[in-house]
């Protein structure tokens, strides 16, 4: 019998997560390599988050984020 070994990991950066926690609530703008999207910021995972625009959750990995800004909107 053939055994495969799956070997899965993760990029988490510590400080990225603190810092998105610390204003999670608020609107923001997030740019990632897909383009970007602005919204409240709902949900922050050590691995995504979760940004609320026109009412539909979109979650994004935290290895896809360019950069984060609050926004006033």
């Amino acid at each position: 019998m053939n055994e495969q070994n799956i070997s899965m990991s993760s990029w988490i950066d510590p400080y990225v997560y603190q810092t998105l926690s610390s204003i999670t609530g608020t609107n923001v703008v997030v740019q990632t390599s897909q383009g970007s999207l602005r919204g409240p910021l709902k949900t922050v995972m050590p691995d995504h988050i979760v940004v609320e625009v026109s009412g539909n959750p979109f979650f994004i990995r935290t290895q896809e984020i360019v950069w984060v800004t609050p926004s006033q909107r």
